[in-house]
């Protein structure tokens, strides 16, 4: 990988005009009756889902859960080979939150981005760079720094110290960094909280969840581009999962979760023009 995550994530903007990433979490008791017992069940409908949104997305986001929780790791390894050979250029950003240090630390970024070959990864700063370092060691692939997080409670530690909460410390530590393969996840939820981050990593870009089942919806989108987004207008990548991949039951689900993302990719087009005029 030449080019750094950075440098394909922008493209990737660049090619799709789209903020828009398919989060893919599968799980087996939701799928469609007819790939439910198959034993590669869960590549078969992120497959399905993926060749019908790619179009519309500039990444996609496998959870690394949902897929362990099965057994079924070949069928992540496959996933992400599939989309690399059938869409080359959409970058895949393995939701994972690995955090530890030293030789464990190692491991884990060996297994996602040699074992998995994925572009980009999820990781928790709890124990400060020592657990981030030895992803950020892997030429060309991007590592994603926890920040803000969506979910209700995340405040009762990220919003702590209130002088100087630890989420403005992780946004600018990374900053400090200067280098083109990090990134912060951002929740959607938290729109104070987001143009904070904003103005204290001007140049990094944000992975921000919290837009659908989590309950974000358009006024949030508004408040995310309106003062999330960097000095040339981009650096958001909006992430959806549920909301997507189980729009539809039965045989049409991809045509449905194609609909859903069409949608989606629409209203944040809106919400990222009207920031712009």
């Amino acid at each position: 990988m030449a080019d750094s995550f950075g440098q394909r994530l922008r493209q990737s903007w660049a090619r799709s005009d789209s903020a828009l990433c398919v989060g893919l979490d599968p799980v087996r008791e939701r799928l469609p009756s007819h790939l439910s017992q198959a034993p590669d069940a869960l590549l078969r409908f992120c497959r399905e889902v993926v060749d019908a949104t790619a179009d519309l997305v500039c990444a996609f986001k496998p959870n690394i859960a949902f897929f362990n929780a099965e057994g079924a790791e070949e069928d992540l390894e496959r996933l992400i080979e599939h989309i690399h050979a059938a869409h080359p250029g959409i970058p895949v950003i393995v939701d994972a939150k690995r955090g530890d240090v030293g030789s464990t630390a190692r491991m884990y970024a060996r297994e996602l981005f040699e074992r998995y070959d994925t572009d980009a990864a999820t990781v928790n700063p709890f124990q400060g760079w020592d657990s981030i370092a030895a992803f950020a060691e892997h030429e060309g692939r991007g590592v994603v720094v926890l920040c803000h997080t969506s979910n209700p409670t995340s405040a009762w530690l990220q919003e702590q110290p209130q002088d100087d909460p630890a989420y403005l410390k992780v946004a600018r530590e990374m900053q400090g960094r200067d280098v083109d393969n990090l990134a912060l996840v951002v929740g959607a939820t938290f729109p104070e909280q987001l143009a904070e981050v904003r103005r204290a990593a001007p140049t990094l870009p944000f992975l921000v969840p919290g837009v659908g089942a989590q309950g974000g919806g358009a006024d949030e989108l508004r408040q995310v581009f309106a003062s999330g987004v960097d000095a040339n207008g981009q650096g958001i990548v909006v992430n959806a999962s549920r909301s997507i991949i189980y729009a539809g039951t039965g045989k049409t689900y991809a045509a449905a979760s194609r609909q859903v993302a069409q949608d989606l990719r629409d209203q944040i087009r809106r919400a990222r023009d009207r920031r712009q005029t």
